[in-house]
């Protein structure tokens, strides 16, 4: 899937190219030993760092075409995405055990706590007009494990999810607050787990509430496993692989395996290259977290961000490790009370 300037189409008969897949896609090839490959992608954005990075408001563009333009001129950039562009870096820098792109990290590095607001969130990025998105639990975790170490910054993101995001009564981290049917979601409590030290291991048997089985498009096979949120009308296959790796980080090791041999049921055949195998986004088509629909070929076009997050159960690799052990102080670790 990767072209010559480094960049993976999100999905094989797709047309854009997503920021977040891409800093997945570098985390696989580094998983896999594949250090080259995973440097293109590097240099990609590397090249990009005066023109696009430095350049007000700030961040990479969640989408750009084939070509590396950005859509638009003026996309969305989204806090998670150039977190998790930050995070692959992380894991690159250390299986490669060099400073190769240290002048990118720390240009994302700064730009990220630029957005810490005074109650301590973290404003979701900027918005394609330039004014800044609302602040999202899934890109503040995504953060917190981005920043290495703990400090004001992430003493001061705590105290944004003890007040405004921990339900006290569930024990969970909240999602969407003003929306009772989704008030959480697959990905906060997954990722919030693999996040936050000691952590209660409880939050994973509490995501049975996402849990379904649907008839995969494709291969026409029941799959079990997990929806974005509780409407559960769609397995969507790269929350389920996010669920795996949950999983065997809890020492979970059946439930990790449920999740993927149930993944491994709806690998397809890729049409563009004889031999090669990977899974769409989900197994059918429904809606994404909330009511909106899905888009078209998200059950039937091999997709990077699933497969992706396969090879990390398959290669017991978690992205988030290496910004989990932060010696957060007690007092500081509200889930533990």
């Amino acid at each position: 899937m990767q072209q010559a300037n480094g960049l993976l189409l999100s999905s094989e008969g797709g047309r854009l190219v997503s920021l977040y897949d891409n800093a997945l896609a570098a985390m696989a090839f580094t998983s896999y030993g594949d250090l080259d490959k995973a440097e293109k992608i590097f240099d990609f954005f590397n090249g990009r760092l005066e023109s696009e990075l430095l350049k007000r408001p700030g961040g990479f563009g969640q989408m750009r075409t084939v070509d590396g333009i950005p859509v638009d001129n003026s996309p969305h950039r989204w806090l998670g995405d150039n977190a998790w562009l930050l995070i692959a870096l992380n894991n690159y820098h250390h299986v490669a055990q060099n400073t190769k792109y240290q002048n990118l990290v720390t240009a994302l590095t700064n730009w990220i706590i630029s957005l810490q607001d005074t109650d301590g969130g973290l404003w979701g990025g900027y918005a394609s007009n330039g004014s800044r998105i609302s602040k999202i639990a899934e890109g503040n975790i995504d953060a917190f494990n981005a920043i290495p170490g703990y400090t004001s910054f992430h003493q001061k993101l705590l105290i944004y999810f003890k007040n405004v995001r921990w339900d006290q009564t569930d024990k969970l981290i909240i999602a969407w607050a003003e929306n009772p049917k989704y008030r959480y979601a697959l990905d906060v409590l997954s990722w919030g787990y693999c996040s936050f030290e000691d952590f209660p291991v409880d939050v994973l048997s509490k995501t049975s509430r996402f849990k379904t089985t649907q008839t995969s498009t494709i291969t026409k096979k029941p799959i079990s496993g997990y929806c974005f949120d509780e409407d559960r009308d769609v397995v969507w296959l790269e929350g389920t692989g996010q669920m795996a790796v949950a999983f065997i980080k809890a020492k979970m090791e059946s439930e990790a395996q449920k999740c993927l041999q149930e993944m491994k049921k709806n690998l397809i055949q890729s049409n563009s290259f004889p031999g090669s195998y990977a899974l769409p986004y989900s197994a059918n088509f429904g809606t994404s977290y909330g009511s909106d629909a899905l888009w078209t070929g998200v059950d039937t076009n091999p997709a990077v961000s699933s497969t992706a997050w396969y090879l990390f159960g398959m290669l017991r690799f978690d992205p988030l490790e290496l910004g989990y052990s932060k010696n957060i102080p007690n007092e500081d670790k509200f889930w533990t009370k």
